[in-house]
């Protein structure tokens, strides 16, 4: 199998042949995301690496923003975590993915041994929501979301600031797109927890 670095610059995706990564183990691959701790870095089920660069500052703040309302969500709620773009997760079929805002319940999180836990955990978020960037593409962002759900996602949000719009993922219905809504609820996945698109778009 041939591992590729695909590095995401502006809205054009290169891919660098490095043949060095070509048998990169998982204790390698998190070396290798260590010893480049400012960029996000993805891992497709088929070895590709993605690097993907610092989010530009407007993005940054939805991405922020997004993750506040799940985090007042989730600590009221008590059931779960939740999780910021920072974090990697190892999901079944072997791809490391990051999404902009995840969240899984405490039962499935507390299966986790400690190792695992502070490692990119072998697990896929219940819930997970992508912002579309302007180096991201629907179609790349639409094959993530089908990724999660294959994986096991119950709930996930594409939301695409450009065309104002949101694709609800669910496990064996087709994605139910939201053009312009005030609000996108989670229920009943996430009893209670809504975002006001106000300050995403």
């Amino acid at each position: 199998m041939t591992t590729t670095l695909r590095i995401q610059h502006e809205t054009t995706p290169l891919l660098v042949a490095l043949p060095a990564l070509e048998t990169m183990s998982t204790a390698e691959f998190i070396e290798f995301c260590h010893a480049n701790r400012e960029l996000r870095i993805e891992r497709t089920a088929t070895g590709e690496v993605i690097v993907n660069p610092p989010a530009f500052s407007d993005t940054g703040n939805r991405n922020f923003n997004i993750s506040a309302y799940l985090w007042v969500w989730a600590e009221r709620d008590g059931t779960g975590l939740g999780f910021d773009s920072s974090a990697g997760f190892t999901l079944p079929n072997g791809a490391v993915r990051s999404p902009d805002a995840s969240w899984i319940s405490q039962s499935r999180w507390d299966k986790l041994s400690d190792a695992d836990k502070s490692s990119f955990a072998p697990i896929c978020p219940d819930f997970v929501i992508e912002l579309r960037s302007q180096s991201d593409t629907v179609k790349g962002l639409q094959a993530k979301m089908v990724e999660y759900l294959e994986n096991g996602a119950r709930l996930g949000w594409l939301i695409d600031r450009k065309s104002r719009t949101v694709h609800v993922y669910r496990p064996n219905f087709p994605p139910q797109i939201l053009d312009n809504p005030e609000a996108v609820s989670a229920d009943p996945e996430l009893p209670g927890f809504e975002l006001p698109m106000a300050k995403i778009w």
